[in-house]
């Protein structure tokens, strides 16, 4: 069974990320693609301004979270030169969701499995502290993805490590050491990590999204509360 398809059959076994769970009256939906007017005259180079804009727009709404981002086209990733593509295209296709909440927000496994992989990828504009974990329903093996973490979220990690759902997994990093980036996770349900180890494209080119939309199907199913509002 396709992996999106398999997730929505199996959606009540999946553990809420964060407590309280996201739903419609704690969460909103941020809109951080290249059309957003707000966000053309703000200065990307740093974290501070984005991070301003996101927090604000959470007070004002008496919001404890905002999320999206998922296929969402982004400007922002021209901050960093990670970026940038061999071609005349830039990675700017998000291929996860995220998740914008306070510093040190622990974050909770979904669905039981074992790591797979942990990395601190530490360049300007990356993922900072990173783990993977590998889950198996049924016969079907899949991966997640939880990036922009604390340094403390990759102590006393271990490959291999056996966690069950609902076990605090790791905590939302702040910058500089999240990647330079306002808090939040980055959240990516992965189908084939290609040999990967610690690390999986977050991002990528207009041109190559056929491709790793198959690989990467819609995180949102785990937003059970979410998902059930916006079909």
């Amino acid at each position: 069974m396709e992996l999106s398809k398999l997730l929505k059959v199996n959606q009540e076994r999946l553990h809420p990320l964060f407590s309280p769970d996201l739903q419609p009256d704690n969460s909103i939906m941020l809109d951080l693609s290249a059309s957003n007017r707000d966000l053309q005259m703000l200065d990307f180079t740093d974290a501070t301004g984005l991070g301003q804009l996101i927090f604000d727009e959470l007070q004002s709404k008496n919001a404890v979270y905002a999320y999206g981002g998922y296929l969402e086209n982004r400007a922002v990733y021209k901050r960093s030169p990670l970026f940038a593509a061999s071609n005349e295209q830039s990675r700017s296709v998000h291929l996860g969701t995220d998740i914008w909440a306070e510093a040190n927000t622990p974050v909770c496994l979904p669905l039981g499995g074992r790591i797979h992989s942990f990395r601190n990828n530490d360049s300007y504009g990356d993922y900072g502290p990173t783990i993977i974990v590998e889950h198996l329903l049924g016969d079907t093996r899949f991966y997640t993805l939880y990036g922009h973490l604390t340094t403390d979220s990759l102590k006393d990690k271990s490959i291999n490590m056996a966690l069950g759902a609902g076990d605090v997994l790791c905590h939302i990093g702040s910058a500089p050491v999240n990647g330079d980036w306002p808090p939040h996770l980055h959240f990516q349900v992965i189908a084939d990590m290609q040999g990967r180890m610690g690390d999986f494209p977050g991002v990528c080119t207009k041109e190559e999204q056929p491709l790793y939309e198959r690989i990467c199907p819609d995180p949102g199913v785990f937003f059970r509360k979410l998902y059930q509002q916006n079909g």
